[in-house]
């Protein structure tokens, strides 16, 4: 923390939040006076309080640590030490001054000590007075809300036992705070839960997870013919100043404003498994891990068993006939109960159910329909015999059919069984599964048209990307463009090779801000006009700001551009850069220098000039043209990024294509994070004997 605020620096209220703990914000000074009033010593936390190292400060006058005295009256570093000395302990306020000759306040605490040699110094702890208020009003704040906050606080150890708590929660358990100190949560509130509400804390405490609002229904020792429901918020608690870790909790007794212990346990277990599911389903963009998610959350906190299938409907638009047999493929399936069940499941990929099932009766309401699994069943759904007798042995007593349906299209249908072993489904059950299977729905939709948009945006970019740039015999080129990861949609990174005349060769790489058809569009747009620009011979800054001008004029918000002509006959490049990474150039005898002193505004903003430098590049020099997708990964500084690229392309001496594949390989993720695209390219000169 620096000891001296700037100007424009505002100061914080009186109460207010940062992180870590209220000490690690304050700065703490150690130093001592000889018995001459001079520094003799300079400890941990002088330097960045008053700003003087060590060497500058020792054996001098301690009055440069003061402001200046009132006129006549005696130095403050004199009483300062004077007080020590003759007090044997003083604290109070003084003026500090800091090197750079901002006056401050500044709380001390100074003390005699005297040395083995008889020689007495005395020695100072000083903070800044501001630090030292924000943590005693920040700690008078803190013990306020534990003698007089209505709602229940608790800080509990990592093994969960009674550290810290209020009178409020005392009051609510009907035991003394005394009583709690020391015990386990567990011994305290009674729980019938399976051990929930036990495993809900242990990851908070494990794993640093946070718990807001759950409903839990207790008894205690204190009022144990009384049920209670309490809302309970947890977070954990991370060690300060040599303290251990734990937890801290907030709990109130809402009892009152639910009807019944059973039905809040009950709701909540419903929202909690709507949550999870909200949660867990659709976390990719793939229609056979959606449907396994859905699955997963329903079997077993909801059913036994579970399948997933898909309607694969031949022709637009998707209309459901109930006059027809409906042929769906399985693409997820799951159980717990014990064989033929599993078989049950997961033993056919293609169904058909016949006019009149009990499929059919569902997707014409277009709402879950709770089955038994009876004679009527089997008949009117269950087509093969050998299929129906699995269901009999199964085990399982009863189903919920759901449609899975998106806008107005029926992607499918989810199944859910249970056996006699749980409750029978409830219409709070069949509210339930419509919604789980709602939910799945809007996923395996998005999932279906995800897959479509991108496969346009992929055709679309591969078409407009240059399937072969051009060659030269003066630049050897390897050039590769890797898409991210199949979450991620196709974004507008760009590249290209051109000959231009005089054997010259140009190198430009782009990338459009954004994703998908659009990005993709825009590059291929700016791609296409600085080809045809380049071949007119013009300057890059010129052309970069003709790019500009296309770029606001189709709309094109921010796109970045770095192009390069390079003439063998010289061996100079000259380079313009619209806001782009900076290219790195590997010279023969290793060394990787980076091209930074031409950086530009991006494309789309306007109103500013390009300008060009120009440079050389030795026989054999190494060009690396890069997007960002190369060096800003996810958790990665982008400086510690392009020091790897820099490394990588070092020990560049082989073939290029087998330094882009080694330098992708080590530098990216797999799945890449975003799309990137490397352009290395080795220069050689023109022979003496054909230069003009």
């Amino acid at each position: 923390m620096a000891s001296v605020r700037s100007e424009g620096e505002k100061a914080p209220g009186p109460l207010w939040s940062e992180p870590g703990t209220l000490l690690e914000h304050v700065s703490i000074a150690v130093f001592a006076i000889d018995e001459e009033d001079r520094v003799c010593y300079w400890g941990p936390g002088a330097q960045d309080l008053f700003g003087h190292d060590a060497a500058a400060v020792l054996s001098q006058p301690a009055g440069v640590l003061f402001a200046d005295p009132p006129r006549g009256a005696p130095d403050a570093s004199v009483r300062l030490a004077e007080r020590g000395r003759r007090l044997g302990y003083w604290r109070g306020r003084l003026a500090a001054r800091h090197r750079d000759g901002a006056d401050f306040d500044c709380g001390f605490r100074v003390f005699p000590v005297t040395g083995a040699g008889g020689r007495s110094v005395v020695m100072a702890l000083a903070s800044r007075s501001d630090e030292l208020d924000r943590v005693k009003t920040n700690l008078a704040f803190l013990d306020a809300l534990f003698e007089t906050c209505p709602i229940g606080l608790v800080m509990l150890d990592e093994e969960l036992r009674y550290v810290h708590l209020n009178q409020a929660l005392a009051d609510m358990d009907g035991l003394p705070i005394e009583e709690h100190l020391g015990r386990r949560m567990e011994e305290i509130m009674i729980t019938s839960d399976g051990g929930e509400y036990q495993r809900m804390l242990r990851a908070v405490a494990a794993r640093g997870q946070h718990v807001v609002g759950a409903l839990v229904g207790v008894r205690t020792p204190g009022h144990p013919d009384r049920d209670q429901v309490r809302s309970v918020s947890l977070f954990p608690l991370s060690g300060a100043v040599g303290s251990h870790s734990g937890v801290g909790g907030l709990l109130v007794d809402v009892t009152d404003r639910e009807q019944a212990i059973m039905e809040a346990t009950a709701g909540r277990q419903r929202l909690a498994l709507l949550d999870r599911a909200a949660a867990s389903i659709g976390t990719t963009l793939d229609v056979d891990v959606t449907a396994r998610e859905l699955v997963a959350a329903a079997v077993p906190d909801f059913s036994d068993a579970s399948v997933v299938e898909v309607v694969e409907w031949m022709d637009e638009p998707e209309v459901f006939n109930p006059q027809l047999p409906l042929v769906t493929r399985r693409i997820a399936s799951g159980t717990v109960l014990p064989p033929p069940a599993t078989e049950l499941v997961s033993g056919l990929e293609t169904v058909t159910y016949p006019p009149g099932s009990a499929i059919h009766r569902m997707l014409q309401t277009g709402r879950p329909v709770f089955v038994l699994v009876n004679d009527e069943f089997m008949t009117r759904t269950v087509i093969h015999q050998a299929r129906a007798q699995l269901l009999r042995d199964s085990g399982l007593v009863g189903m919920i059919i759901a449609p899975l349906i998106a806008r107005g299209t029926v992607q499918g249908l989810t199944i859910f069984g249970r056996s006699a072993a749980r409750p029978v489904f409830t219409d709070d059950d069949l509210s339930l599964a419509g919604e789980l299977a709602s939910r799945a729905a809007l996923c395996l939709d998005n999932a279906r048209l995800f897959s479509r948009v991108q496969d346009i945006a992929l055709t679309l970019q591969r078409a407009l990307l240059p399937s072969a740039p051009a060659t030269s015999p003066y630049v050897e080129v390897a050039h590769r463009y890797l898409p991210g990861s199949h979450i991620t949609e196709v974004g507008g990174d760009w590249y290209d090779v051109i000959n231009l005349s005089g054997d010259r060769v140009a190198l430009v790489v782009g990338d459009v801000m954004g994703h998908g058809v659009p990005a993709a569009a825009a590059m291929g747009r700016l791609r296409l006009t600085a080809k045809a620009l380049a071949r007119h011979n013009q300057q890059p800054d010129d052309l970069l700001a003709e790019l500009d001008a296309c770029a606001q004029e189709a709309g094109i918000e921010l796109a970045t551009c770095l192009y390069i002509v390079y003439d063998p006959t010289t061996g100079r490049a000259r380079i313009a850069s619209a806001g782009h990474p900076p290219p790195l150039v590997r010279h023969p005898d290793g060394t990787v220098e980076t091209i930074s002193e031409v950086l530009g505004i991006p494309l789309g903003v306007g109103g500013q000039r390009f300008r060009t430098i120009e440079i050389t590049l030795p026989e054999g020099s190494v060009l690396a043209l890069y997007t960002d997708g190369l060096i800003e990964t996810r958790g990665k500084d982008i400086e510690v990024g392009l020091a790897a690229v820099r490394a990588e392309l070092r020990g560049a001496s082989g073939q290029l294509e087998e330094t882009a594949d080694r330098m992708l390989a080590s530098l990216l993720p797999d799945p890449p994070d975003d799309d990137t695209v490397l352009v290395l390219a080795r220069v050689r000169r023109t022979p003496r004997n054909q230069r003009g």
